[in-house]
């Protein structure tokens, strides 16, 4: 993007995403744990967490992407991060879980997987300054939303 920039003089908004999760993530195969752990969950499985479960992630839900992506659109040249700025564990997403579903979730801890990133949640302040970007989803809603559409549709 940045050749054609230099060569072109083509703008071009560059979006990281964090976690995105929400409907229509399928769960099988390398979907995202929320995805995976909602689709266990609706079979009656346990869900499976790799090391202590202490490991953090910046969960998004798909709404906010969505509505970021329609920000850009209209937006100023730049790289920007979509995420919550909020570092979640593995291990709180199975409290969430608990909490939406209003009953205790199966748990499985594995061994940690080799290479993982431990730690990781997004600065989204350039986004919300140039773009008026602001996430609007609390991981309970979404994790809300997302299990009533899989109950509805699979």
């Amino acid at each position: 993007l940045n050749y054609f920039k230099r060569l072109y003089g083509i703008e071009r908004v560059i979006l990281r995403y964090a976690n995105v999760y929400g409907p229509r993530q399928d769960p099988l195969g390398e979907a995202g744990v929320i995805s995976i752990f909602t689709g266990r969950i609706l079979e009656g499985k346990p869900v499976f967490i790799f090391g202590d479960g202490t490991q953090t992630r910046d969960f998004i839900y798909v709404e906010d992407v969505v509505n970021a992506n329609l920000l850009a659109i209209a937006g100023s040249e730049g790289v920007y991060n979509i995420g919550t700025g909020v570092e979640t564990s593995v291990n709180d997403i199975v409290k969430v879980f608990e909490e939406v579903l209003e009953r205790k979730i199966q748990v499985e801890y594995l061994p940690p997987r080799k290479g993982e990133v431990y730690r990781i949640a997004l600065d989204y302040t350039k986004a919300k300054q140039s773009l008026g970007f602001e996430p609007t989803y609390t991981l309970k809603e979404g994790i809300k939303k997302t299990i009533e559409w899989y109950i509805r549709n699979l």
